[in-house]
């Protein structure tokens, strides 16, 4: 358990229902054009990626208010990456540092996994996620995919 009644955990397929439920929340919210189908959204549960889970305790028993997902790339010329997709934290739960808490299992994990830089893109009017991706080691960095609504590209050196 966390702070607030927090649980950050790592998803499995038996969790893909309330997963597919909370990123849906995250491409309304956020306005996504490219989206993961259902049928795609398992390659989440491989080995060498990961989807995560944060869990609050509510009224009326638990709730999932968070996510965040980490899949393998290619960028040319650097070994061992990783990007980190769909951070998100249901308005009602926000201030309670759930992506702090999200982001440190993906950087773990990532670790772990003997990636050696994890990437991110984002919208440059997303000005506090990317206040919150500097605030958490995350540099600026040169395009490195095809996201037609990315505007701005950070990663971060695994250690």
């Amino acid at each position: 358990m966390g702070d607030a009644g927090i649980r950050i955990y790592r998803a499995s397929e038996a969790d893909k229902d309330a997963a597919w439920s909370i990123v849906t929340a995250y491409n309304e919210e956020i306005g996504v054009i490219v989206r993961d189908t259902p049928e795609g959204f398992a390659k989440y549960f491989n080995p060498d990626s990961g989807l995560w889970l944060a869990e609050q305790d509510t009224s009326s028993g638990r709730k999932v208010v968070g996510c965040i997902i980490l899949r393998p790339i290619h960028v040319p010329g650097v070994e061992r990456t990783a990007e980190v997709k769909r951070l998100y934290v249901l308005p009602e739960a926000r201030g309670l540092r759930i992506a702090d808490k999200l982001l440190e299992q993906l950087d773990q994990f990532a670790k772990e996994q003997g990636y050696e830089w994890v990437y991110l893109d984002t919208k440059d009017d997303l000005t506090a996620a990317i206040k919150f991706y500097r605030r958490m080691g995350y540099e600026d960095c040169e395009r490195y995919n095809d996201n037609p609504q990315a505007t701005m590209f950070m990663r971060k050196k695994v250690e």
